[in-house]
This record gives C-alpha cells, sequence and structure tokens, in this order.
C-alpha cells in the first residue's frame, strides 16, 4: 500500500519523491510506504484551499451538512475495517479503536446538523427603526494539526465544525497515522465534498509545521499536542495576528475519599490509567487517595494492574497495546528511574516487555508507583503512557490543593457518596472536565472539550462552543428610518441624560 497527498481533488505523490514507513507498533510489520511532503506540498495544499474558498463559504451551510450526513454513514458502514486499520496503525486494542471511529461518527452526524442551527442573535435596537442582529462568517483556510492517539476522533473534532461554517482545510496528521487520514479523506470525497476544500499533507511535523502555521494563506490554526509544541505554534502565529486553537497536555486526576465504593473507583482508575496505554490527554496518571481508603485502594490496583495483559489489539486476550512508537517507549521507561531516585516505589510494572511475541512491539507494562510526593516530577509531567501514580492525602481539601498544583488542568474526577463534597470538588477543581464516580476518560461530543492553565489556549473543541472557534461573528445593523441616527448621541440628545 502507498499513502499520498490529496490536493486540489487529487491524489498525488510528494513533490520531493521522498517516502517514510507506516508500521504496526506491535509488531514492526509495515503497512504502507507514505509520501514525504515538502514545503511546496503546503503551499500547493494552502493555494487549493485558498481557490476552493470563495465557492464553498457561499454553498448554503444545509446542504454543507447533508454532505456531513453523508460522511457520516460511509464511516458507519466501514466502522469495523477502520477500526482494524487503526489498531495496527498505533496499537490501541480494539474495542477502543471502535470507540474512536464511533467517537468521529457522532461528531460528523452532530456537526452535520449545525447546517441549519448557526444561530446568531437579534435583538432590539436602541433607536426607532433600527435591525440589530449577528452572524457568523467563516475565517478563511483553516491548518488542522492533528495527534496519532485518536487518528480519526480527534480530526473530524476539527474538521467538522471548519468545514460546515464554510472554511477550507489543510489536514496536517501525525506521521505515525497517515492511514486513518487517508481513509477520512477518502470518505468526504465519497460524500460529495468539492475538490479543494479538504486537503491533506503527510509528513513529519517538524519539517512542514513551521512552514504550514507562518503561510499566509492559512487563517486559523488548531493543534492538539504537546503544551510546548502548543507554545510554539502559538508564538509563531502571533506574531502574524493568526487565530490560533490548542489542545494541549494533562497530568489528570482521580480523588478517591473514604467513603467511595471502591469497586466502582478501581474499575475507573485501571480504564482511564490504562486504557489507550495511557496515551490520552485525559488518562489518570494520578490517583489522590484519601489515607483512611488508601491501603485498600493500593493493593486492589496493584493487583488489577499485574493481571491486564499485553499484546497485539487485534487479539481478544489482550487488555493493553503497545505504546506508539520506541521513541514513546523509552520516553515513557526514562520516568521509572527519575520516580526511584526521588523516593517513589514500584508497586507494580515498571519494566519495558519483551518476551515472546511482545519483543517485536513497543510494549510496557502497566505501571503503579506508590510514595508518592506531589512535587514529584512523576506527579507533575504529562508521561503519556501506561504509569499512574498513588499520592495519599488526609482530606478532601488537601486532595483538591494536590489536584490543581500542576500546570496542567484537563479533566479529573472524584468518587464520593457525599453531595456535599462532590458539589465543593466540582466547584473547586482547576479543570476544564470534571466528572463525579467515573474515570478521567469518555467525553462526550455534545459538550465543550479542552482545558485550564496550560492545557490549552482558552478554546474549546467539541459541542457548540467549537463553532466559536471556527468562525467570526459579525454585528450588523440595518437603519431603515431614511435618516441619519447618531445611537448614543442621539439617545443623549433626545433624553437629556446619559444612557
Amino acid at each position: 500500500m502507498h499513502l499520498q497527498n490529496h490536493i486540489d481533488g487529487r491524489w498525488v505523490d510528494a513533490t520531493g519523491g521522498d517516502t517514510f514507513d507506516n508500521t504496526d507498533p506491535a509488531n514492526g510489520e509495515l503497512i504502507a510506504t507514505v509520501t514525504k511532503s515538502t514545503t511546496a506540498d503546503v503551499d500547493r495544499a494552502v493555494e487549493a484551499a485558498q481557490r476552493a474558498y470563495e465557492g464553498w463559504r457561499l454553498f448554503p451551510a444545509p446542504k454543507r451538512g447533508e454532505i456531513l450526513y453523508r460522511a457520516a454513514e460511509v464511516m458507519l458502514r466501514r466502522k469495523d475495517e477502520l477500526a482494524r486499520e487503526m489498531t495496527r496503525e498505533m496499537g490501541k486494542v480494539l474495542a477502543e479503536a471502535r470507540g474512536d471511529v464511533q467517537e468521529g461518527i457522532d461528531m460528523t452526524y452532530y456537526i452535520a446538523g449545525e447546517g441549519r442551527r448557526q444561530f446568531g442573535d437579534v435583538v432590539p435596537a436602541e433607536l426607532p427603526n433600527k435591525w440589530a442582529m449577528s452572524m457568523r462568517h467563516p475565517h478563511g483556510v483553516v491548518a488542522a494539526i492533528t495527534p496519532w492517539n485518536f487518528p480519526f476522533a480527534i480530526p473530524t473534532w476539527k474538521i467538522m465544525p471548519a468545514l460546515i461554517l464554510g472554511n477550507t482545510v489543510v489536514f496536517k496528521p501525525a506521521s505515525y497515522t497517515p492511514l486513518l487520514a487517508v481513509r477520512l479523506v477518502e470518505i468526504l470525497e465519497e460524500a460529495g465534498l468539492p475538490k479543494g476544500v479538504m486537503n491533506l499533507v503527510l509528513g513529519s511535523g517538524s519539517d512542514l509545521g513551521d512552514h504550514l502555521v507562518t503561510h499566509p494563506g492559512v487563517a486559523l490554526i488548531s493543534f492538539t499536542g504537546s503544551s510546548e509544541t502548543g507554545a510554539h505554534i502559538s508564538e509563531l502565529a502571533g506574531r502574524l495576528l493568526k487565530r490560533v486553537s490548542c489542545e494541549l497536555g494533562g497530568k489528570n486526576a482521580i480523588v478517591v475519599l473514604d467513603d467511595a465504593n471502591v469497586d466502582l473507583a478501581i474499575d475507573g482508575i485501571v480504564w482511564s490509567a490504562f486504557g489507550t496505554s495511557g496515551q490520552r490527554c485525559t488518562a489518570a496518571s494520578r490517583v489522590i487517595g484519601q489515607r483512611g481508603i488508601a491501603n485498600e485502594l493500593i493493593d486492589r490496583l496493584v493487583g488489577r494492574a499485574k493481571k491486564l495483559r499485553l499484546g497485539h489489539g487485534l487479539e481478544d486476550t489482550t487488555d493493553v497495546g503497545p505504546v506508539v512508537s520506541k521513541s514513546q517507549l523509552d520516553r515513557v521507561h526514562s520516568y521509572i528511574p527519575v520516580a526511584e531516585k526521588e523516593g517513589a516505589t514500584v508497586a507494580a510494572g515498571g519494566r519495558i516487555s519483551r518476551e515472546g511475541a511482545l519483543a517485536k512491539g513497543w510494549f510496557h507494562e502497566p505501571t503503579v508507583l506508590v510514595d508518592v510526593k506531589p512535587n514529584m516530577r512523576v506527579a507533575q509531567e504529562e508521561i503519556f503512557g501506561p504509569v499512574t501514580a498513588v499520592i495519599e492525602t488526609s482530606s478532601i481539601d488537601e486532595a483538591i490543593k494536590i489536584l490543581n498544583s500542576t500546570k496542567y488542568g484537563l479533566s479529573c474526577s472524584v468518587y464520593t457518596q457525599n453531595v456535599n463534597n462532590a458539589f465543593r470538588f466540582m466547584r473547586d477543581a482547576e479543570c476544564g472536565i470534571v466528572y463525579v464516580n467515573a474515570g478521567t476518560i469518555g467525553a462526550e461530543i455534545q459538550l465543550p472539550f479542552g482545558g485550564m492553565k496550560a492545557t490549552g489556549n482558552g478554546h474549546r473543541e467539541a459541542g457548540r462552543a467549537a463553532l466559536d472557534v471556527y468562525s467570526e461573528w459579525k454585528s450588523i445593523y440595518v437603519d431603515y428610518s431614511g435618516r441619519l441616527q447618531k445611537a448614543q448621541i442621539d439617545v443623549v440628545e433626545k433624553t437629556g441624560m446619559a444612557p
């Protein structure tokens, strides 16, 4: 299989002629060769998007919605095929891959409906015979730069709102997951998206990112990835007064209070910490347990972690798949000696798995660290792997203080049966997403997704909030009085008092 760029409605190789390999992280098998784009290919993609913009922004929004609806129907028919390709490409177990695709389906259906619901405001004007209203206006060309951990869902979070509002798109997916990006573009093409509205460039972010971000033809950059890269993109774009939406890192915590349902809490921790091999921005990499329940919580969590089975995500017996690459595996594992040097103890896991068939892939044991203090690096830095750190606390007040002690603020959860504590937690947690008696993962597409502090730059994805990212507000006044009215000046003159 050979994967190509999609520019101006055609599948084409990159101008430089170079390629790179797309491999299965569970066994190293070659999936496809991939065309390796250059900055010249970025230029071609942006130019195609610019040409298509004038026609697409004038295309009736309900008709744009019909195209997205057809795309969702295609996704639904191909769900299992897409999930299997995702498991091979980035490693997550098949059930999770199906969930990833389903999230893309849900988002596409949801945003398709916004073709008929791009509400503005009609408000009373302060002067007679005058009409006041607001409406949305597209930005132009949107650069969608997406990560590898949700290679289908996250692109739909960015691309579908951009399209429904009349923007055109240049899509730069992570180099680890080009196949799912190609599949998404194929689906939109099959659904009838006009040529040039959606353009795909494949290759490394380090080679293409700065050029795409600073290209004068790009009006908005939507990026999901590390906080460091997000800061770099924001700096480059800020100098050019470009719009930027960043969804960045997390150091998410599950708080378990003394009165919690421990069975339920353990299920939530295991799913949140080790699902997708911990490679989620919402993964629970901290567990904050109140001391009255901490020993039981640790014993049971360690027992569950040790029973999790590593393997290829397509195998029914697999609980945890590989991490995405050797570099990611090395990065995750580098935190184990760091934790031990700072005084933490490895209670479960802590090793790279190389036994039997696992030797061909990038597998790290599900790891539980105990004796962790809130200021340790493993309690402050995003690891992005199957590692969680247990911190003991004396009270809900201290738990909330520990929760809020990192630079991130994406997702958090509390397990308690005390409604007063639950509401205090909901109020005081400095996170964009808060769960009560559930894990830190599982956000739904009809509500805003994003975080506080270094987790982003204040924008949100998903829900109706996404429409605010991909459109400008335009306020419109229609004066049908037939004479000059001076707004606030006329009000003062007629009433003799300030408005």
